[in-house]
């Protein structure tokens, strides 16, 4: 346990924090798969929406350096390929 003043505040701090970021991560996680559910069913809007709220949530908490960078870039790509790929349909070249 912490003796000083300076390190009994810090370790509030550290807990709020943390209670936070793992509040935060949980509901990026839960919007990614919500949007991995909707991709089966849902029209091409209404992923387009859910993917720009997650793509939001992901910057703010990169910014924020609760999630890496490089994880919400990654989380992106997949997102939007995923989206894409299902906004248009896959033509074949029949001569």
């Amino acid at each position: 346990m912490p003796h000083t003043r300076s390190a009994k505040k810090n370790l509030r701090k550290s807990e709020k924090r943390r209670l936070w970021n793992r509040a935060t991560k949980k509901a990026i996680r839960v919007q990614i798969k919500e949007i991995l559910a909707l991709a089966k069913e849902q029209s091409h809007e209404q992923l387009q929406q859910a993917y720009n709220l997650v793509a939001k949530k992901l910057d703010k908490a990169a910014a924020r350096k609760i999630v890496h960078s490089n994880y919400a870039a990654r989380k992106k790509s997949q997102l939007s390929k995923l989206i894409q790929s299902r906004a248009k349909p896959v033509r074949t070249n029949s001569g």
